[in-house]
């Protein structure tokens, strides 16, 4: 980011603004230099709040999600700035005793029960439009891993006996429309199971192996536009029926392998003939086993498709697991590129065009500026020093490749994790929304510019045993000088402290 300002001291760059033009669309870039002066400069530790599991901050810093700890209730607040006034110096004068009120900072908007009897809300899943009209919520039963043998189950994948997702106005939580999905698996845990983008949302089902599409209608509507799965196209199952032989028993392949198989043969045959029977009939069955894992839109059309193993599929560390990414061309249901995940080329475009994996919200102001080494240089420089740093190539990029397909709207906006304006220990806190390991230390927020600390965030008052193990999250409001840092101990009641600018 050029320096636009001649001086770190908030009068002179206000001065600086009246005086001085930025370039052509680089104003916004230029008034976010202002949070170098703007900074969470006191905390309160222990709020006074309710006993609710916090999710996120919507992107236009509107309402702050949370759900009960029951998990059946849905409650969302909206964010109002701790006001109060004094007769002495301010910045030397006790706050008052209401300020240790979680509602002296948030209003809350309403509470409704989202999840019936038997299903529970995942509290790790909450995604919305675009216009932030609209958010999807899911519930579920609970897992199964003892999943009985179906007709087009993948043998492997755990069961859940029902999956609904809700699609809720968010101004006023009325619950506009839902869609469920009966013994099926489909991941749920930080949204890997879903992806939006504009007015469409992917959902994957893991053990029926079909990447639904939806639209999400301006009335509140989810409406299905294509299962791609099976079949690919809407009439692939009329004519495979309308053509097949009488009293065949024979199987085919869904149609998303078909074209995938297809596609490894004619790439293969256009490279080499004789390599047919070393690179493609050799692996042919390591093909067909094959599943999807994970989905993104790159844009209206194309699909990001991650295949790899069963297991896979369903443990948490993939770095090791053999994978292949392909983009899956929706309206010609063709397979346009693939690329095995230790490939030095995925890894190129990973590494130059990070961003257009993102889809990032264009409608928001603040999600433009998320940080990557495809848009920071010092992003970049860190990537480049780990990969230094790598004892083997492949092996790193194989771990950089986990992070694709992009979960949706997984980074925080927030400037504070801007790598132009702050350092910070990015093993400590982040903007990927990730619990973390409670450290002792207040983790530092330096500037790139002065390389002095700016803020402290300390998400421990030093109350608490050191000894038992905990665990941290962060909630970074998008642009106030917000954050909420929550404290989880094993069998004690979570702890929530408030930083803001005082």
């Amino acid at each position: 980011m050029a320096r636009y300002f001649r001086s770190s001291n908030l009068a002179s760059r206000i001065f600086d603004r009246q005086l001085i033009s930025p370039l052509p669309g680089a104003t916004v870039n230029t008034i976010r230099q202002f949070y170098e002066n703007l900074v969470p400069s006191y905390t309160i530790y222990d709020i006074d709040c309710p006993d609710y599991s916090f999710r996120k901050f919507t992107d236009d810093g509107k309402y702050l999600v949370a759900f009960s700890r029951n998990h059946q209730d849905l409650i969302v607040y909206r964010p109002i700035w701790f006001t109060y006034s004094c007769n002495e110096e301010c910045e030397t004068h006790e706050l008052p005793p209401k300020a240790k009120k979680f509602d002296s900072f948030f209003k809350q908007l309403y509470s409704i029960p989202l999840a019936s009897s038997n299903e529970y809300i995942c509290k790790d899943f909450f995604l919305y439009m675009e216009c932030h009209r609209f958010g999807l919520f899911a519930t579920s039963t609970a897992q199964s891993n003892e999943s009985t043998a179906t007709e087009g189950a993948i043998h492997g994948v755990p069961l859940i006996e029902k999956i609904t997702f809700h699609l809720v106005r968010l101004e006023d939580g009325v619950i506009l429309d839902e869609k469920a999905f009966c013994n099926d698996f489909i991941n749920l845990a930080h949204s890997i199971g879903a992806y939006m983008y504009e007015d469409l949302l992917c959902i994957v089902s893991l053990r029926y192996q079909t990447i639904h599409i939806l639209q999400i209608r301006d009335s509140g509507n989810l409406v299905e536009v294509r299962n791609i799965g099976a079949f690919c196209r809407e009439d692939d199952e009329l004519f495979l029926h309308s053509h097949i032989q009488t009293g065949y028993g024979g199987s085919f392949l869904p149609g998303i392998k078909q074209r995938l198989l297809s596609y490894i043969f004619c790439k293969t045959w256009n490279e080499r003939v004789q390599h047919l029977k070393k690179k493609f009939y050799f692996h042919f069955q390591d093909y067909v086993d094959l599943i999807i894992w994970k989905v993104q839109f790159l844009d209206r059309h194309h699909l990001f498709v991650k295949f790899g193993s069963v297991d896979g599929g369903v443990s948490r560390s993939t770095d090791q697991n053999l994978a292949f990414f392909a983009v899956y061309n929706m309206e010609t249901t063709d397979i346009v590129s693939l690329h095995q995940n230790s490939s030095e080329d995925i890894y190129a475009l990973f590494e130059q065009f990070y961003d257009h994996f993102h889809a990032n919200p264009q409608a928001s102001s603040h999600g433009k500026f998320i940080s990557s080494h495809s848009n920071d240089i010092h992003a970049l420089d860190q990537l480049r020093v780990i990969k230094n740093k790598a004892s083997s190539s492949s092996q790193f990029v194989k771990k950089m490749m986990t992070s694709l397909p992009y979960t949706c709207q997984s980074q925080s906006p927030s400037p504070y994790f801007d790598l132009s304006l702050f350092r910070y220990d990015e093993k400590l806190i982040s903007a990927i929304d990730r619990h973390r390991h409670c450290t002792e230390h207040p983790i530092k927020f330096m500037s790139v510019r002065q390389n002095v600390v700016k803020f402290k965030i300390k998400p421990d008052s030093g109350a608490s045993d050191s000894r038992a193990k905990r665990i941290s999250s962060f909630l970074f409001h998008p642009f106030f000088p917000l954050a909420l840092s929550i404290q989880q101990t094993y069998m004690q009641p979570t702890v929530v402290n408030i930083h803001f600018r005082r």
